[in-house]
């Protein structure tokens, strides 16, 4: 797959077009840290839309991190790829080793990210879901659940790349699925893009400051909501 965007902002920009229709709607937007977090920030910008992160973290197989067998997401959400596991046989006590990690490592962007600034409440709201990219799925489903679980009425998962089947991979957690591009040689989400560089914690709070003052929502004052 040749690379098809020149970095994220290009690449938000791209799908804030696909995402137009949606300004009527007034959504909310929400990044997934941290990659997906400059894309969201040229899409809010476009909707004038609220900017907000949703934090998951992917359960990566031990022996190939890259390898999605699961994900973790705010308020206790835990997606498992059964398929995976069984190819991969990581047995249960590797997966809980990895969960411990990866919590910690969730806990403590969700502190880094929103600080003192309350959370953009969803309720009843339509959510717009960002990624830089979409592959197995398994970290976009966690983030479709815990908007869901936060109260949104339609989950919308929006991404500049993904698989060809990317709509049937999560067609249980969302609404609707938006991507730019998905194309039949798909391997990666970086070889979308010329500049794939690692965003970094710095830029993800300088962009949600940015974002969020202009359109300040209503605040997320009431408890969060508990999952199923």
């Amino acid at each position: 797959m040749y690379a098809q965007f020149r970095d994220r902002t290009e690449a938000g920009r791209l799908l804030a077009a696909r995402l137009s229709p949606f300004a009527a709607e007034h959504p909310v937007v929400l990044g997934l840290p941290r990659g997906g977090v400059p894309v969201a920030f040229e899409v809010a910008a476009a909707l004038s839309a609220p900017l907000d992160v949703i934090v998951v973290r992917k359960l990566g197989v031990p022996d190939q991190p890259e390898l999605a067998m699961g994900a973790l997401g705010e308020n206790g959400v835990r997606v498992v790829d059964d398929h995976i596991l069984r190819i991969t046989r990581v047995q249960p006590r590797e997966v809980d080793r990895v969960e411990r990690r990866e919590r910690a490592e969730l806990e403590r962007r969700v502190a880094r990210y929103r600080g003192d600034r309350a959370r953009v409440s969803l309720q009843g709201r339509v959510v717009i879901l960002v990624d830089d990219g979409i592959a197995t799925g398994s970290t976009a489903r966690a983030a479709c659940r815990v908007a869901r679980a936060l109260g949104a009425s339609r989950v919308v998962l929006a991404a500049p790349v993904g698989p060809p089947d990317v709509a049937q991979r999560v067609a249980d957690d969302a609404d609707e699925v938006i991507c730019v591009s998905q194309p039949e040689d798909f391997s990666a989400v970086g070889s979308a893009y010329q500049d794939f560089a690692q965003t970094t914690d710095e830029e993800v709070e300088e962009l949600l400051a940015q974002g969020t003052a202009p359109h300040a929502g209503p605040s997320a004052s009431a408890p969060a909501a508990e999952v199923p």
